[in-house]
Parts: C-alpha cells; structure tokens; sequence
C-alpha cells in the first residue's frame, strides 16, 4: 500500500465536502480512498473525480484522429497537461482534535488552500476502528453512491489487520442504517463481496 503523500489542494469546501485540485494530471486519490486536508485533520472519502478544462470557456478538443497511441497525442500536444486540471470531491467523514478521532462533521470544514494528504494504511486502520462514519455516506445522498460507500469499506477492511472483522462490523452497520431498504443493502453487500 501507498505511504500517504501530498496529492492537492483544497480549491473550495462546505460543512459537509471539499473539492481539492490535484497537483498532478490524472493523479487524484480513487473512489472510496480515504484522505485528509488541513490541521488539525479533516477525514474524507473521495466520492467523485474528475478532469476538466483549467478555463471552462476553453472545451477540450479530440486531438488523436492521426495518432496511433494516447501516448502519442501527449507528446505531440506537449499543452494538453498545462490546459486540463484533476479535480476531487470529498465527503467529510470526521476530524481529529487533541489526539482523538472523531466520526461526525467537524465545527468548520478545511480552508481553503489547505494541502489534502492520502491516509496510511495505520491512519486508516485507526480511524476505521468505529464505523460510525458510514452513516454520514449513507445520508449524503446521490454524491456517495453505494459504489462509493462499497469502495471506502473495501479500502478500510483491507488497511485493517483483521479484513473480515471489518467487513462483518460494516455488513451490521448497513443493516442497522438501511434496515427498510434491502435491495440497497444487497447491491452494497455484494460490492464489497465481490
């Protein structure tokens, strides 16, 4: 597993998500990761990511109709990387304050400008201890799909020592928080089954 690295900033942020801009062309943490921006830390499941236009009246034009490789198309368009951004949503899933870890949204979200780290394995595994978390997914709408909630407890249980444990821990907490909604259950159980 990845050691955690710097991979953004925070571009713009609300009580409830962040928006970070990666550093790097097409290097945004994945669905599901878990990340955290500012101090004291702000956890996050990333839940969308996207590459777009630097300048939004400036769309983004095929270039390849010659090229045989996407390769090729880079290399003969050297602009490309300095006129299109990488971009990631996060939900924020809890903070940290005075050593303590805590799985409901902080009193302010990050600032912006504030540098977005991916999380340890340890980090994760800490946090993930208490899956409370899932419950602000959950309740987060269309923005954390099931794909999303199955990616994050795909990413906790494997930072975990104990993979099972955290998958039966995350199985009870969505049968608690989804109890009259079984095919919703059934859909996420079998994404992080598969």
């Amino acid at each position: 597993m990845k050691p955690p690295q710097r991979v953004g900033e925070v571009i713009s942020a609300n009580s409830n998500s962040f928006v970070a801009q990666s550093y790097q062309l097409y290097c945004a943490p994945a669905i599901g990761q878990f990340v955290r921006a500012g101090s004291p830390a702000i956890y996050g499941v990333v839940c969308q990511v996207r590459t777009e236009p630097l300048d939004p009246s400036r769309p983004v034009l095929a270039r390849g109709e010659y090229a045989a490789t996407e390769e090729e198309i880079y290399r003969d368009n050297p602009q490309i990387s300095r006129l299109l951004t990488s971009r990631f949503e996060t939900l924020i899933v809890g903070h940290q304050a005075e050593e303590l870890f805590y799985q409901h949204l902080p009193p302010l979200p990050p600032r912006v400008h504030s540098f977005v780290h991916t999380c340890s394995p340890d980090e994760v595994s800490v946090f993930a201890e208490n899956l409370d978390f899932l419950h602000l997914l959950i309740r987060a709408g269309a923005a954390a799909s099931d794909e999303v909630i199955g990616a994050c407890v795909i990413a906790a249980s494997a930072a975990s020592s104990d993979r099972q444990a955290v998958m039966v821990r995350a199985g009870r907490v969505l049968a608690t928080e989804l109890s009259g909604d079984l095919p919703r259950i059934n859909a996420i159980l079998r994404r992080i089954t598969a």
